[in-house]
């Protein structure tokens, strides 16, 4: 077999060892569902009413739930991240990563194993929380063309935000740690216009917010599912996607290769 053969067969090996520890472990599917949906019916709810009544520029005339939807799908990958962080510093600490340092295996297919792993349970759960917030009032205007591309840009921040986790937890010296460091993940969408827009923000937390990957991105998606123009957003969202993905990778490539005695 080839080296590329090799390493795909030892990176879908990988994939199946991920995704049964998910299915015996179901927490972190779930985990990545509840806390969206439960901002989503506070949000939705509780303040929908006077929120929606302040949307104003691009979003004016927007039902509130179809404004705050996108972002909350959003909002769910990065805690997705956060249980994919966990998985990689439970193998950490528990010695397994070293054991597969020390197998012939493909040393790609371990993190590959894990981003796979992550991108597919993410997915699900975005099918989920999709679900629920459809039960609650969202009405996307998308065709055939609009859902799949916001599945495959989805898919692509799931990705890059998987990348970094991964990141997180070779970097972990223990489990509570791995939890606690992707957190910065889950405050950028809260940063961005999930909730309102940019231009409704105070100067210097617009600025912020406008320079933010997530807010592109969260604008491409609501554009994508509303059937609205998306304009220069979905580039600028694509790009941040891809550094992100690139940075993790080469980020968490290096941690990897770190020798074991000085982890």
């Amino acid at each position: 077999m080839s080296t590329l053969s090799l390493a795909l067969h030892d990176s879908s090996t990988m994939l199946r060892r991920n995704l049964r520890h998910a299915t015996r472990n179901p927490s972190t599917l779930l985990g990545s569902v509840v806390m969206p949906c439960v901002l989503m019916l506070l949000f939705v709810f509780a303040f929908g009413g006077t929120m929606g009544n302040g949307l104003g520029g691009a979003a004016q005339g927007i039902d509130y739930v179809d404004y705050l939807a996108p972002g909350i799908f959003l909002l769910a990958l990065t805690v997705g991240a956060m249980g994919t962080s966990i998985a990689v510093a439970v193998d950490m600490t528990k010695g397994i990563i070293n054991r597969f340092r020390t197998m012939a295996i493909s040393r790609a297919s371990v993190l590959t194993g894990h981003v796979v792993g992550s991108v597919i349970q993410s997915m699900v759960s975005i099918v989920v929380v999709i679900g629920i917030a459809l039960a609650v009032g969202f009405r996307p205007t998308a065709g055939v063309l609009g859902w799949l591309a916001a599945f495959g840009l989805m898919a692509l921040v799931s990705f890059a935000l998987t990348w970094v986790a991964v990141g997180f937890g070779l970097l972990a010296k223990t489990v509570d740690s791995a939890s606690n460091m992707p957190m910065i993940l889950q405050v950028l969408p809260f940063l961005s216009s999930t909730f309102v827009p940019a231009e409704s923000m105070s100067s210097g937390l617009r600025w912020f917010s406008e320079n933010e990957p997530f807010t592109p991105i969260t604008d491409t998606l609501r554009n994508l599912l509303l059937d609205r123009p998306v304009g220069n957003d979905w580039i600028i969202g694509v790009a941040w996607c891809l550094g992100i993905a690139l940075v993790g990778y080469l980020w968490s490539k290096k941690l990897y290769k770190r020798d074991p005695r000085h982890t």
